[in-house]
């Protein structure tokens, strides 16, 4: 296919989001608060962690770092607003087992580590490390598709989106 096909084919080019952390991708239906599982912040996808590092899914600026490290808001140079959110009800540990990397207005790149986070630690504290991550701004996308039904590594493809 040449450039002209790629170009003209009338399929609008699908961008992509790469895992924050290592896991299972889930479907976001699979957590278990409405907020996220009943897709009230936007469509997104899951992942029931194994690793202990949240890392940029794609090129962003960090919009909002929160105080307590259990969340980020990214703006994607693609103009996705996302949001990771590092496990339910994690805010109540008021930063504890959470280290934040990057700060509010950094620019950071795909794969960029974010924040370090104590997995077993915060599951001791009766938390499910279920991490959230969600597109704020779904109604500008077409379509957002979720890869999920898989074990990821940080950076695999696990959002497209469709302008």
């Amino acid at each position: 296919m040449g450039i002209f096909d790629k170009l003209f084919s009338g399929k609008p080019k699908e961008m992509e989001l790469g895992a924050p952390v290592a896991g299972e991708a889930v479907p976001i239906q699979e957590v278990k608060d409405p907020t996220f599982g009943d897709e009230i912040l936007g469509k997104g996808m899951a992942i029931k962690p194994t690793g202990n590092q949240i890392v940029a899914p794609c090129d962003a600026t960090v919009d909002l770092m929160f105080e307590t490290g259990h969340a980020v808001s990214l703006k994607g140079d693609n103009g996705a607003e996302i949001l990771i959110h590092v496990g339910l009800e994690t805010v109540s540990l008021g930063g504890k087992h959470f280290k934040t990397i990057a700060k509010t207005g950094d620019h950071v790149t795909k794969g960029q580590l974010l924040i370090e986070f104590d997995r077993e630690a915060i599951a001791a504290e009766g938390l499910d490390t279920i991490t959230p991550m969600v597109i704020c701004n779904t109604p500008d996308y077409h379509a957002v598709t979720a890869y999920t039904g898989k074990t990821v590594a940080p950076g695999d493809t696990v959002l497209g989106l469709v302008k």
